[in-house]
């Protein structure tokens, strides 16, 4: 099967373009250098705990990715509980992260990096845990308040059945982020 590689050039540049174009027009404040870290998906997929994040947060200073700019480290699906709290709050999983978010992103900043989370724009995460629709400014303000200063938001749990198209549902939460 050929591809038009000319084409797919053309979509890149025109992409690009258009992304230099909303940040030159100050549209947003967000996301306008790219991020340099790491995430635990790819290895941990939703079996994920604060020691893997702490043994991270070591090998980023042994290996010396933080000196090369490195400086996100970025948990991804799975710290949260199956459920919110009883008045709506998202809630790290007690196994894996007993500490609590917070402390950990405590931990994380006092080695001088930055912590990152995961949420979904959709009723559900992939690994079926509660996702940001309906809670972008309580999850935005939860995420704030914890010492969070990155944000992986996914479509996973966008469902069929849902009336809102994902550029509403982002778009939700850009705004609620943009308030914390």
């Amino acid at each position: 099967m050929e591809v038009n590689r000319h084409f797919s050039w053309r979509s890149l540049v025109t992409t690009t373009a258009l992304c230099f174009f909303h940040i030159a027009a100050g549209e947003t404040t967000l996301g306008q250098t790219p991020q340099m870290g790491w995430n635990s998906w790819n290895t941990f997929k939703a079996i994920i705990n604060e020691s893997v994040i702490h043994e991270t947060v070591q090998l980023f200073g042994t290996l010396g990715l933080q000196k090369a700019g490195y400086n996100y480290i970025v948990i991804d699906d799975g710290w949260a509980n199956y459920s919110r709290t009883a008045d709506g709050y998202l809630q790290a999983n007690a196994t894996g992260f007993p500490s609590g978010i917070k402390a950990l992103a405590d931990q994380v900043h006092a080695q001088g990096l930055k912590l990152g989370i995961y949420s979904d724009s959709g009723l559900l995460t992939c690994a079926f845990r509660p996702g940001s629709l309906g809670y972008e400014e309580r999850d935005a303000q939860t995420f704030a308040s914890w010492g969070v200063e990155y944000l992986k938001y996914h479509n996973c749990g966008g469902f069929e059945g849902m009336t809102a198209a994902p550029q509403v549902r982002f778009g939700a939460m850009k705004n609620a982020l943009e308030v914390f």
